[in-house]
């Protein structure tokens, strides 16, 4: 088991990891004006590099999460993470900056490949110890639109990466305190606790994949544009920064809830019901957010958010419950890097997007892409089904 100390601090650092990835997205106008840039929508796409590594840099981050050692692995995570947002600090011009946050993106990658797989080693309620780590995660994205919110009210956008980063770094010193050492590499295992029929491991890294690269572009798409459209719907918040972060920070905050209700469904429930009920239910809300105005939206946007990080867990739960943990981390970090390098584009063309065709257009995509998860959902096999399959896969090995 886990020392309580090394489980607060992944959590801790699930949040690290989103947080400072997404002050970007809340300080892009005010970066924008320092810069001399004349708009934030095209100051967005430069960022589209540490999110395309923090997609790429998942592959080698699992494998040497595997091969080399979690512990050691989340040690380069706390300390690359306080380091790159030094470089972060010091850029004087968007190439400058685009570069220190694909340094800042290749650090971050490290997190859900090797953070989440070690949390979930010694754990007997997977599902319940998503749901936590994943509202840890989104409380991050809430502390990111109040925290630079606040920063750029009353210091300047560089404070708001100064404070994460520092954090960050007095986190890995008490990690390598209390994160007790690893007996051996994950890799080196020889006992295998979860072996599927090949038919039944093809499908479920299919639906998982595929899956992810949807959850992934809601993600994305929801959490870098949501305070450019609660400005645009609600024109009051256009000079009050602070305000506008203490709204997203009160949406991210209310929304992360859901996973901790996913989480303990997911213990108790199959998984697909679980997809199901919660995916159902997105393209609706997208639908109604494309055309509310004022605090309608407002309102539409919490629960919405719900439904987008209600569905985070699905994918850590289906290798948590399908994949061997001697490769979790592996098959993790190719599942990042998938989806991730898919919905990297995405953040490259909010901007542009937004700027051609407006936030109705934007949202009525957004309602496209959550039809499709929901065909992809229905496409994972029952854990029933895949029980049998295996009795009947060792009997015929027999």
């Amino acid at each position: 088991m886990n020392h309580p100390m090394t489980s607060l601090l992944l959590n801790i650092a699930h949040a690290l990891d989103h947080l400072m990835l997404l002050v970007f997205a809340t300080a892009v106008a005010a970066i924008a004006r320092d810069f001399g840039i004349g708009r934030w929508e095209d100051l967005m796409p430069y960022t589209t590099g540490a999110f395309v590594m923090f997609g790429l840099g998942s592959i080698p981050s699992g494998r040497l999460g595997d091969l080399w050692g979690r512990r050691s692995m989340m040690l380069v995570f706390f300390f690359g993470m306080g380091g790159s947002a030094l470089l972060i600090v010091l850029a004087q011009n968007a190439w400058q900056l685009a570069l220190a946050l694909v340094v800042m993106g290749t650090v971050a990658s490290i997190y859900h490949p090797v953070g989440i797989p070690m949390l979930l080693r010694h754990t007997s309620k997977p599902g319940i110890t998503i749901g936590i780590n994943g509202t840890a995660g989104n409380l991050g994205i809430a502390a990111a639109a109040i925290s630079t919110g606040f920063f750029i009210q009353y210091f300047d956008w560089r404070t708001a990466f100064i404070v994460p980063g520092a954090l960050s770094i007095i986190c890995g010193l008490l990690f390598m305190k209390f994160a007790p050492l690893e007996e051996g590499a994950p890799a080196k295992q020889t006992v295998k606790k979860i072996a599927l029929p090949a038919s039944a491991r093809n499908r479920v890294f299919l639906v998982m994949t595929l899956l992810a690269i949807t959850i992934s572009i809601l993600f994305n798409f929801t959490t870098n544009g949501n305070g450019e459209l609660l400005k645009a719907r609600l024109p009051i918040l256009a000079e009050r920064p602070a305000l506008l972060g203490t709204l997203l920070a009160l949406v991210y905050g209310l929304a992360s809830l859901s996973q901790l209700v996913v989480g303990r469904l997911l213990d108790r429930f199959p998984i697909r019901n679980v997809m199901l009920g919660v995916i159902v239910c997105q393209s609706p809300l997208f639908l109604l957010a494309a055309f509310s105005r004022g605090w309608e939206l407002f309102l539409a946007m919490i629960v919405f958010m719900a439904l987008v990080f209600g569905s985070i867990p699905f994918t850590d739960a289906i290798i948590a419950r399908f994949v061997d943990d001697s490769i979790r981390s592996r098959v993790s970090g190719m599942r990042v890097a998938v989806s991730f390098g898919v919905s990297s584009a995405v953040v490259w063309a909010l901007g542009p997007v937004v700027k051609a065709a407006g936030f109705d257009v934007a949202l009525l995509l957004l309602a496209t892409v959550a039809f499709c998860s929901l065909l992809i959902a229905w496409q994972l096999p029952g854990e029933q089904s895949i029980g049998r399959a295996s009795v009947a896969n060792e009997k015929s090995s027999a």
